[in-house]
Formats: C-alpha cells, structure tokens, sequence
C-alpha cells in the first residue's frame, strides 16, 4: 500500500499520514507514548514496513525468521480500521488495548478481528512493543461508527 500526500494516516487517527506516523517510519523522531507506538506499529503492518516493526520490537524478543513471518503477514491480511481501546502508563511501560479489523486473504473473505491488550517498555527514553494477550472480538452495535474511519455506520460501510 502506498500513501500519497494528504492521504489520511492508516492508523485511523484521521491525519494526514505525514504529519501522523510517517516521521516514526523515517526515523525522524520516535514515539512519545506507547499509544503512539501501536498507531506506528499498525500502520507499518499496513504499508509492509518490516523494518519498522522489528525496530520497534524490544530486542530481547525479535527472533531470526522475524521478516520472513513479518512478510507473510503482510502477504496475506488486509487491514482495515484500528480501534485504541485503553491506554494505560505505568512507570517505564505501558499498555494498549485495541481492535484491528482485518481480512486474510487466503480464506473466506469475512472480516476478522485482533482484539489485544499490548505491553510496551520504555528503554533509553524509547518505547519498544514487548507482547500481546489476546481477548475475545467486540461486538460491534449496529450504530457504531466503521472501524476504517469512513464517518458511516459499520452496517452501510462494511456491512457487519
């Protein structure tokens, strides 16, 4: 995926991209807060950003198949909207919950999605994404604005 100029940022945050996450992707300054760093770390998945999401990744837990697993994730899901649930700061780290709505492409093409409370450390004033529980799907009211960030309601725009 690529994003042109002015094009709303993937992270649903409804910024031009430029001005959101694209600064955290050209290393031009880092995430201030854990939150900021789920934002980046989502819109790299978006954009294939495999560098990013291993820089990002504290490296007590980066593993040497990393970008091979991290492609074939690209490859194969389609992202579609990110919803920040909770944030919570605690002295050096940190926690975010949230919900990234996604197709996989290689089965049925029903949308899907990752529901999960993330812990973040700060090391060296710099935040690191350390793991991720997964909860259950969130059920989605028939009012609820779509997940993509279009201003709809979820049932005229994707249809769940």
């Amino acid at each position: 995926m690529m994003i042109s100029d002015g094009q709303l940022c993937p992270c649903t945050s409804n910024l031009p991209y430029q001005s959101c996450c694209q600064p955290f992707h050209h290393k031009d300054t880092q995430a201030s807060s854990a939150e900021q760093l789920m934002r980046s770390r989502y819109s790299a998945f978006c954009l294939g950003n495999i560098e990013y999401l291993i820089a990002t990744l504290h490296p007590d837990k980066r593993k040497t198949d990393d970008r091979q697993t991290l492609g074939q994730t690209i490859r194969q899901t389609q992202w579609l909207g990110l919803k920040i649930i909770d944030h919570k700061v605690f002295r050096q780290s940190a926690t975010v919950e949230f919900v990234a709505f996604f197709q996989d492409q290689t089965v049925e093409q029903k949308i899907n999605q990752l529901h999960e409370r993330s812990t973040f450390i700060k090391e060296d004033e710099r935040w690191f994404y350390v793991s991720g529980a997964f909860l259950p799907p969130i059920k989605l009211a028939r009012n609820y604005l779509c997940f993509c960030g279009s201003g709809q309601k979820v049932k005229k725009c994707h249809g769940v």
